[in-house]
């Protein structure tokens, strides 16, 4: 495994459904998941919620 440090963020995504809502480093690291996987995401959870997810495509479009 390859250990990649980035930066954090200090505000609170619980709860938030619109993908620019998240802090600059938060879209960051999961662009960095993205390019780590080679797979693009569909759904990111920020909360225990149903309601606590922002889709970014639809999984059965």
């Amino acid at each position: 495994p390859v250990y990649v440090e980035m930066p954090g963020w200090k505000t609170s995504t619980v709860g938030l459904t619109q993908y620019k809502e998240l802090p600059e480093n938060a879209r960051a690291y999961l662009k960095r998941i993205e390019e780590l996987l080679g797979v693009p995401l569909d759904l990111i959870s920020t909360g225990p919620e149903r309601a606590q997810t922002i889709v970014l495509k639809h999984p059965f479009d």
